[in-house]
C-alpha cells in the first residue's frame, strides 16, 4: 500500500551546501522529517554539479515521517546571467541601457539543458520562452 502524503515543500538549495540551517532546517523540522538525513542525500546527489549552483527541490512529506525528493534544473535566470557574464539583471528594465548580451545559440543550448522541466512543446517554443525572459532581465538578444 502507498504512504499517505502529508505534504509538498518546495525549496531552492545551492548544489552541496544543504544544511540545518534557515530555510531547510524550519521547512522540515515543522513536519517532523529528518534534517540532517536529507542534507546529506541532498549534498551527495548534487556533489557532482557546480557548487552554489541553485538547485530547486520538491520535497514529499509521508505520515510516517519519512520523505522524498525530486531535484530539478537551476532556474532561468541563473543560465542566463551566466551566459551573458553579468552578476545581476537590470534594475530598471527598458528604462537604461542593456547589460548584456545573449546569442540564440546560447539561448538553445539552455533550452536543451531546462527542456524537461519547461513547460513548452518542443525546443523552438523553450527558446522563446527563455527570449521573453532575458528581454525581461534587461539583456540583448542577438542572432
Amino acid at each position: 500500500m502507498a504512504k499517505k502524503v502529508v505534504g509538498y515543500i518546495k525549496l531552492q538549495i545551492p548544489a552541496g551546501k544543504a544544511n540545518p540551517s534557515p530555510p531547510v532546517g524550519p521547512a522540515l523540522g515543522q513536519r517532523g522529517l529528518n534534517i540532517m538525513q536529507f542534507c546529506k542525500e541532498f549534498n551527495a546527489k548534487t556533489q557532482g554539479l557546480e557548487p552554489g549552483m541553485p538547485i530547486p527541490v520538491v520535497i514529499t512529506a509521508y505520515a510516517d515521517r519519512t520523505f522524498s525528493f525530486i531535484t530539478k534544473t537551476p532556474p532561468n535566470t541563473y543560465f542566463l546571467l551566466k551566459a551573458a557574464k553579468v552578476s545581476k539583471g537590470s534594475p530598471t528594465v527598458g528604462k537604461s541601457a542593456a547589460i548584456g548580451k545573449v546569442t540564440m545559440d546560447q539561448l538553445r543550448e539552455i533550452a536543451e539543458q531546462k527542456f524537461q522541466d519547461m513547460n513548452a512543446n518542443d525546443i523552438d517554443g523553450a527558446v522563446r520562452m527563455l527570449v521573453g525572459s532575458a528581454r525581461a532581465m534587461g539583456l540583448t538578444v542577438e542572432g
